[in-house]
């Protein structure tokens, strides 16, 4: 400081410049507690207002409400730094250049990072549900903003990046209450078809799981090479489809043994030639 290299001390140029550090030290101060106080209210109100919506998951409203927050405080921090006199417009370039280098560098993080919030925020599916994503099927144990857990039907723990997941078509199996099965049966053309579709019938209206509305169909759907092909679809909660799947596939064949209604199977007539 100038007056420290004098040989006269000047008190009142003394004071002028204690009087002029001290309040840039206030205003630093000031700056610093409105900042921080700031960053607090903006992820309280962000995180209250993600919290009235059920259409964000709790895991990018929390990323999302501390991003805003640290936002707050670098722009604090510059602010802080421009107190003292630093230059903060090439302090924000030389941060602006290292956060697309960091970016370039993290290209795949990022993309998995940007697809993870749009997976939480969007919800295609759920924890818990069976999915066929990726070129993969099982049941999601979990959703993180960089990958995505699943379990196969033989209990195979399968994680994808979030980007793959993104990018792909989704095949929620579980996202309906109800799911539409459909069946097809053959009989032999010398089979009474009306008799072979009351059979069908009595073995759907036996079954609780089958749903009469909407109503089940049973029709003649082609004409086979060796067969009559009889169509069956019907309604079921999603959580029945296999198992409904698998028990009228034997009832049917049961019933249809003891009507005497033969289901065929292809066969080739040989002719043997002799001289």
């Amino acid at each position: 400081m100038e007056f420290l290299n004098d040989q006269d001390f000047d008190m009142d140029k003394a004071v002028a410049y204690a009087t002029e550090f001290g309040i840039t030290i206030l205003a630093a101060i000031a700056v610093l507690v409105i900042g921080l106080w700031l960053a607090g209210v903006v992820e309280r109100r962000l995180n209250a207002l993600f919290g009235r919506s059920d259409k964000i998951d709790v895991t990018v409203a929390s990323f999302l409400a501390s991003l805003a927050k640290y936002t707050v405080i670098i722009f604090t921090g510059i602010a802080l730094l421009d107190q003292f006199g630093v230059e903060t417009t090439s302090l924000v370039a030389v941060l602006g250049a290292a956060g697309l280098a960091i970016g370039l560098a993290l290209q795949g993080t990022l993309s998995n990072l940007a697809a993870g919030v749009m997976l939480l925020i969007f919800r295609p599916f759920k924890v818990g549900q069976f999915v066929e994503v990726a070129g993969h099927a099982g049941t999601v144990k979990g959703i993180s903003l960089f990958m995505t857990k699943m379990d196969t039907g033989d209990n195979v723990r399968i994680t994808i990046p979030n980007n793959a997941v993104w990018g792909s078509s989704i095949r929620n199996f579980n996202h309906h209450d109800t799911r539409r099965l459909q069946l097809v049966y053959g009989i032999a053309y010398g089979d009474n078809i009306d008799k072979a579709m009351e059979v069908i019938k009595g073995c759907l209206d036996a079954d609780e799981r089958c749903l009469k509305d909407p109503e089940p169909v049973v029709a003649v759907t082609s004409l086979g090479e060796s067969s009559v092909d009889i169509m069956v679809r019907v309604w079921c909660a999603s959580g029945d489809y296999w198992a409904l799947n698998w028990h009228l596939l034997k009832n049917v064949k049961e019933q249809f043994d003891k009507e005497g209604i033969s289901i065929p199977f292809p066969c080739r007539t040989v002719y043997t030639v002799k001289d």
